[in-house]
């Protein structure tokens, strides 16, 4: 059987070369119906980083993990503290 990754580790390890503030980084999960959601609580300073010009480079991670949905199990969701969310 193959192992399905760590997602909130894959989105630590994405995210913290990014920022500033690694140390103030932090993933909360939160397990809707139809969705698991991670939350990504940034230092103010680091949200514009991981949004990135026009949304490129959070668009990016979502396409990553959104990739990497595990059969049988609920969709991914990645929310920014600021309310941006898809």
């Amino acid at each position: 059987m193959i192992k399905m990754p760590d997602i909130e580790a894959l989105i630590k390890t994405i995210v913290e070369p990014l920022i500033d503030n690694p140390n103030e980084f932090s993933v909360d999960i939160v397990e809707t119906e139809d969705f698991i959601e991670y939350h990504l609580n940034l230092h103010p300073d680091d949200i514009g980083r991981v949004i990135g010009r026009k949304g490129r480079v959070v668009r990016a991670i979502r396409t990553i993990i959104y990739s990497i949905r595990q059969r049988g199990s609920k969709r991914a969701r990645i929310v920014i503290a600021d309310g941006d969310s898809e």
